[in-house]
């Protein structure tokens, strides 16, 4: 696309003018020729076909009729003013009738004249009707015309748009001048030998026949064109950010396994690791062992070990002479880290300290200077860990739990911590789907532990209807009588946070009711506690003085307690499948089988009959976020806001899968050939990529 051509402002193009192009800019984002180019219809109706009128049917979405007016005239009073017209083909009567701009039709109908009507049909009095037909008169030229013998583009608007006459048909002309003047000057961006190994219409065609196909086959081929080149591009982004990233930063070389390594994995481990755990700690020796700075995505399921992956990691950067430190988006997530790698390596093995927002200035002094000075060999914490007075003697592993949650310079401040940046490993439990990890984290390497410790007992799960609920309660009876303990999870949706309050007050005053204290002692905890009272009622919970625990979804990640073997979870229909799988993840972290009920009323939504189908099937997180993304679209996926993957514009990363492989391995296939992008047939590549990683077109032109 010829930049000085398409960046030109919108107001410059024939027809718009300054209010026009602050009404597009403020309804629809468009500021330039480009974004009007790209603003595609979203759907096109079809005028290949004239219908005769006996063969108009009212559930017909629109049809396209030529007839001869043979009579009109006003009717009703002032209130029911109308202008009613007959038009009349060889084959039958139609009704044709307009409530506004009725001086306008009745000068421009004329009777005994033939004209093309395009509309919704409708019936009335038994006889096909149309209200408001667009309509032109006839003559063989008006058939060559756009808009008639082919496939109409039907655009969004908004009520204000519509006041500047910026309808459908208003963008649709914008659209049509800006094609015919600068349509020449759109520049292909795909080489040559792509074109022809893929089959795919040069992209000015394409542009075209997005907004103007000439039948539906050419629309289909403008469409897979622009899909695979809005991929491809993401690809080459994030690969060619990869490339450059390898080349920029050099790693710490770790080159040998060492007394704690060998230590903890002979004499402290308290399980075997499974072979997908070995699997992804050789990857990682591997990375840190090239002298090029590690970028790998840990992927596995709730309580499939990636803790412990990721402290045997820091381990051998220990070995070599580096600190480590693990950053958690939350509080309580840090607080789980700390205590679970505290209870693993036991005491006065290796220095391992905690750094939130809650620890205390004199503890922070001592904590700094020992980091500082080397001692400190290990750092859990929150956002706290990326302030400036943070300072590592030497800090080489760098772990980040769920980075989605965290802003790219938030990230960016953890490299700068030494000269030459820490190894990188990034975990999440959060399971994603195969194509939106390759989009995601596309520019990173990817791990997966795909198979639980040994021991583990699949969580048993169960939908039960509220006229359920009496089973449930004697179900809760029999495994607090075995010493299990139990979360009843309710709903805390934003929209109504005091109604979902209230849901949960009326839900403990049904438990209290039921499980009476002294024989029960229950534990209370929502987002709306302090701090220090919600940590209280959760070390009652750990501590074994409660046996239920009542709460929001605070607890759905750092919370460990393998004593809790029930997960039952109110108004499950009102939780996304990522997040019910979450929930459930809290239990069966012991070697006692664990149960999740999912409580639910009986008026389900088919999308929420789906959800509660798949839990019970499989607890295979990597088939359910498959699910949750048909259902859901990535758009509503957490972390793919912030990555700008919801801004594609016709590409679908659920319906478009094959294809974003296809880009995908094509992409590999050039940077394996020619990495830097320096060979002629890549040139326009390379300016692709500079344009997309946000660089000036007057820097790279």
């Amino acid at each position: 696309m010829n930049p000085q051509v398409f960046q030109t402002p919108i107001e410059f193009l024939k027809g718009v003018g300054l209010s026009r192009a602050d009404v597009l800019k403020k309804e629809l984002g468009i500021t330039t020729f480009e974004d009007l180019l790209r603003y595609f219809p979203y759907k096109h109706i079809d005028r290949t076909r004239f219908y005769k009128i006996r063969d108009i049917q009212p559930e017909l979405p629109y049809v396209q009729v030529l007839a001869r007016v043979t009579h009109f005239e006003i009717a009703g009073d002032k209130r029911t003013k109308r202008l009613v017209a007959q038009a009349k083909d060889e084959t039958g009567i139609m009704e044709l009738v307009w409530f506004q701009g009725i001086k306008w039709i009745e000068k421009y109908l004329a009777i005994g004249k033939v004209y093309v009507l395009f509309g919704k049909p409708g019936m009335f009095n038994g006889k096909p009707q149309m209200a408001h037909p667009e309509m032109e008169l006839y003559s063989p030229a008006v058939l060559k015309q756009k808009g008639n013998l082919t496939l109409q583009p039907a655009y969004s608007s908004t009520e204000k748009l519509k006041q500047f006459s910026l309808d459908s048909k208003g963008i649709q002309k914008l659209t049509a001048i800006l094609l015919d003047q600068y349509g020449n000057e759109i520049k292909e961006n795909l080489p040559l030998y792509l074109l022809n190994q893929f089959k795919l219409m040069g992209r000015a065609e394409a542009y075209r026949n997005m907004h103007f196909p000439d039948d539906a086959a050419m629309l289909n081929e403008a469409q897979h064109r622009l899909k695979f080149e809005e991929l491809f591009i993401i690809q080459l982004k994030l690969l060619k950010n990869k490339l450059l990233r390898i080349q920029k930063f050099k790693g710490h070389v770790f080159e040998s396994v060492g007394h704690y390594f060998n230590t903890f994995y002979n004499e402290r481990l308290p399980f075997q690791l499974t072979n997908s755990q070995k699997k992804v700690l050789k990857e990682i020796r591997q990375d840190t062992q090239r002298g090029v700075q590690m970028n790998r995505l840990l992927q596995g399921d709730v309580g499939s070990g990636k803790t412990v992956v990721a402290l045997m990691s820091m381990l051998i950067a220990i070995d070599n002479g580096f600190q480590a430190c693990i950053m958690a988006p939350t509080e309580i997530l840090a607080n789980q880290h700390y205590q679970t790698i505290k209870s693993l390596v036991g005491e006065g093995f290796i220095e391992v300290a905690l750094l939130t927002g809650s620890t205390k200035k004199k503890d922070r002094n001592i904590l700094h200077e020992k980091l500082e000075d080397g001692r400190l060999k290990i750092l859990i914490g929150t956002h706290a860990l990326i302030e400036d007075k943070v300072q590592f003697q030497n800090l080489g592993f760098v772990v980040i739990d769920e980075q989605h949650r965290f802003g790219v310079e938030q990230r960016a401040r953890l490299w700068r911590k030494n000269n030459i940046p820490p190894h990188i490993l990034v975990m999440t439990a959060t399971p994603i789907p195969r194509t939106l990890a390759m989009t995601l984290y596309g520019d990173l390497d990817i791990s997966v532990i795909d198979e639980l410790p040994a021991g583990r007992k699949p969580i048993q799960t169960v939908h039960y209807y509220e006229n359920q609920r009496l089973r449930m309660f004697g179900f809760m009876k029999q495994e607090i009588a075995k010493g299990r303990q139990i979360y009843v999870v309710y709903p805390l949706i934003q929209e109504s946070e005091k109604l979902d309050l209230k849901n949960l007050e009326d839900g403990i005053e049904i438990i209290r009711r039921e499980f009476p204290m002294p024989d029960y002692q229950i534990s209370i905890v929502h987002g709306k506690m302090p701090a220090k009272d919600k940590d209280y009622e959760m070390q009652r919970f750990v501590k074994h003085e409660t046996q239920i625990m009542v709460a929001t979804t605070v607890i759905e990640v750092g919370v460990n307690i393998p004593n809790a073997s029930v997960m039952i979870i109110e108004n499950a229909e009102r939780f996304g499948l990522s997040q019910l799988h979450q929930l459930r993840g809290r239990v069966g972290r012991g070697a006692e089988q664990s149960y999740c009920i999912l409580m639910s009323s009986h008026k389900l939504s088919y999308d929420g009959k789906i959800r509660l189908e798949t839990m019970v099937r499989t607890n295979n997180g990597f088939e359910i976020s498959e699910i949750d993304l048909q259902l859901r679209g990535p758009g509503n996926i957490e972390g793919t806001q912030q990555s700008g993957i919801t801004d594609l514009k016709v590409a679908d990363l659920v319906a478009d899968q094959q294809l974003l492989i296809q880009a995908r391995k094509c992409v590999e296939d050039i940077f394996a050939r020619d990495p830097q992008l320096t060979l002629p047939e890549h040139q326009v590549l390379h300016l692709a990529f500079l344009k997309n990683a946000g660089l000036s077109w007057d820097k790279i032109s």
